[in-house]
């Protein structure tokens, strides 16, 4: 696989720049919805990336900013490419919101999670015990979708011929919780072992010796992007959705807990000794 451009990261980056345009033309969001006769939620949304965008309505607005010509048609150019679907549009059922658009563009994915084995890095056996526990309300084919949902994700990590660099540290309760039975455990922690000897896949382990630490509050995950008009975002977990941060110093902070999450966690080396470890207990 090669990756292509998100849609969902272009229209975040249009969104950022009509919003900065607007404020160059020392407009309103009200006084530009009078202006295009339509509502000022309407263009607030845009500017939020709440909702898509036209090329006409970009046209419209680019024209009320008194924007040239050649940054006109490259922003027309830009709105075109943010209303292509990507691969998780047939998935629409179980990726809700931006998260998988945004995770499929990033150059770097920083991730800590205190009680489960990250998404990208689940195998099918352990998937399904989550999936089932987490969500005991929907039907067998409903697991089975969001199984396979889950496993083109993780072509991202293990099929991309240009992957992000991915890092995760991880409390030691994900390795010492056996989720889906010890046979399934057992794979599933084989399966980390596998995965951390990729070159761009690094994996740490916070042992329970290393006492409080800078994860212990909610899992996260720092997306980071190639192009500086695309600025990192924090995604912040919690049961039934997520919510995303992307002001500096909001960015700033998780960038900091997670290096001391790093300084707190094991080596490399010495994690991938110790999930060995956990996996043999489980023979």
């Amino acid at each position: 696989m090669s990756r292509g451009p998100s849609p969902t990261v272009r229209r975040r980056r249009l969104a950022a720049r009509l919003r900065e345009l607007r404020e160059n033309a020392n407009l309103t969001i009200d006084e530009v919805g009078d202006k295009l006769e339509c509502s000022a939620s309407k263009i607030s949304r845009i500017e939020t990336g709440h909702v898509g965008v036209t090329p006409r309505d970009v046209r419209d607005m680019l024209e009320v900013y008194g924007v040239d010509d050649d940054e006109r048609e490259a922003l027309v150019q830009l709105a075109r490419e943010a209303r292509k679907k990507g691969w998780w549009h047939a998935y629409n059922e179980v990726f809700t919101g931006s998260f998988v658009g945004l995770e499929s563009d990033a150059s770097f994915l920083h991730t800590h999670q205190a009680l489960l084995v990250p998404g990208l890095l689940q195998t099918e056996p352990y998937m399904r015990a989550v999936i089932r526990a987490i969500r005991p309300d929907v039907t067998e084919a409903d697991v089975e979708l969001r199984v396979r949902a889950r496993i083109n994700r993780q072509k991202l990590i293990t099929e991309e011929s240009n992957p992000p660099e991915y890092w995760a540290v991880l409390d030691e309760a994900v390795l010492t919780r056996v989720v889906g039975g010890p046979e399934a455990m057992r794979d599933q922690l084989k399966k980390l072992v596998e995965l951390a000897s990729l070159p761009h896949v690094t994996l740490q382990v916070v042992p329970f010796s290393a006492g409080a630490h800078a994860g212990m509050e909610a899992p996260f995950l720092i997306l980071g992007f190639p192009e500086q008009a695309d600025p990192d975002v924090v995604y912040v977990e919690n049961s039934t959705s997520g919510v995303y941060l992307e002001q500096p110093e909001d960015v700033h902070r998780y960038t900091l807990m997670f290096d001391h999450l790093r300084a707190a966690a094991l080596k490399p080396d010495d994690t991938v000794e110790m999930v060995d470890r956990a996996a043999d207990r489980l023979s």
